[in-house]
């Protein structure tokens, strides 16, 4: 009843022509930079055919190089970046899908994961409705009680979560590889040390095997004024949030702001959301997009 609901609400959002209006007014001058991470090929060519008709797709260097030169009315009306966070061993089959649209995404990978068969924390041994709870913990807790589960940051698994660097090496004319820190901690619940090592050591790691590591996506989306800072620090250009709202000339290039869509989500559901409309309402409601 919830799903059939839900499905409604979004139904009668795209009706009242609310997202298309949010579109030709505060998108058409802006950048929206839309966040994925396991969307399967099938509903990710579904969302793209849908995404070309209403937007126009740019790279996140675009959006940065139009920046530098103060040139962002030099980029089409209603631009959006795509963007992938972890660097899941599925992405892989993405590649016919972005080549068919002719689109250059940027897929945030943890580099001491990737090519690896070690896992992600959060879908190891934890129980989901307990990875929230995790989040909120000072990181040090976090990996105890993590151990206490039979989970270990560097522990070799049979089955492998993340892409491998070869696979990353075959998509890399059409996919733009950056940084979402080695293991994916929370980065305001580390200590200094650790936020400094997994932000700037995963820039190393890439450039390392040759890629250009200019952008750091903050794991789960949280940061503060100091990890901003220590991406700064380190050389990135930019770094990435989920922050609601779209991006301008004037945004902070270290809390770039993100819409989430669901991997899972119809094309109705894609253009509420992508607008940025459900989560305004969402905050509006709850507090929280």
């Amino acid at each position: 009843m919830r799903f059939v609901l839900k499905r409604s609400l979004f139904f009668l959002l795209r009706a009242s022509t609310l997202p298309r209006i949010i579109r030709e007014t505060l998108q058409r001058k802006s950048v929206t930079i839309l966040l994925y991470h396991q969307v399967d090929p099938e509903t990710l060519d579904s969302h793209l055919d849908t995404l070309r008709r209403n937007y126009r797709f740019i790279s996140l260097r675009d959006y940065l190089e139009s920046r530098r030169k103060g040139r962002l009315d030099s980029l089409p009306p209603k631009s959006v970046v795509l963007t992938l966070d972890d660097g899941y061993a599925s992405n892989r089959a993405l590649e016919p899908v972005f080549r068919r649209y002719g689109v250059n995404p940027t897929v945030f990978v943890c580099t001491r994961i990737v090519g690896t068969f070690r896992h992600f924390w959060f879908l190891d041994t934890v129980p989901p409705d307990e990875v929230q709870l995790l989040k909120t913990l000072p990181d040090s807790e976090r990996l105890v009680r993590l151990e206490a589960q039979g989970f270990d940051e560097d522990r070799i698994h049979q089955t492998r979560h993340a892409l491998a660097w070869d696979e990353m090496e075959e998509m890399r004319d059409c996919v733009d590889f950056q940084s979402h820190t080695m293991y994916h901690p929370i980065l305001v619940r580390c200590d200094r040390d650790r936020a400094r090592c997994e932000i700037s050591l995963s820039k190393s790691d890439l450039e390392t095997r040759g890629y250009s590591a200019y952008a750091l996506a903050y794991p789960n989306g949280d940061y503060s004024e100091d990890v901003a800072s220590l991406a700064r620090q380190a050389g990135y250009e930019c770094a990435l949030t989920a922050d609601l709202g779209f991006n301008t000339a004037t945004t902070d290039p270290y809390r770039l702001k993100r819409i989430t869509i669901r991997d899972e989500a119809g094309t109705t559901e894609l253009l509420v959301r992508a607008s940025g409309l459900w989560g305004a309402l969402r905050m509006a409601v709850k507090g929280r997009p």
